[in-house]
């Protein structure tokens, strides 16, 4: 396998209600390679963005789902979401700043 960048580990950012509630929490929302690490995001994290500071990473698996097109059955592609929250002397991520 080739090594893993910190600007390939993070995919974008997961824009929804919740989401965004959770950001005066200092949480962040990631859509993230799907074999990327704990330590990995968080290093990404701290890299792409100048000023921040990671406390913790949680990660969650999402499997793809099982469609059908015709007698043909397939799955879509899996997905790993990972919530970055950050420290509390930290700076906040500038991407999310005015939606």
């Amino acid at each position: 396998m080739a090594a893993v960048e910190y600007y390939d580990v993070i995919l974008k950012p997961v824009v929804t209600e919740s989401s965004m509630n959770a950001m005066a929490d200092n949480k962040y929302t990631f859509l993230v390679v799907p074999g990327a690490t704990k330590s990995q995001i968080k290093e990404a994290v701290e890299k792409m963005f100048p000023g921040t500071k990671v406390d913790s990473v949680n990660t969650m698996n999402k499997p793809g789902k099982q469609k059908r097109r015709g007698m043909t059955f397939g799955e879509t592609a899996k997905s790993k979401k990972a919530i970055v929250t950050l420290t509390k002397d930290s700076e906040p991520i500038q991407i999310y700043q005015g939606l």
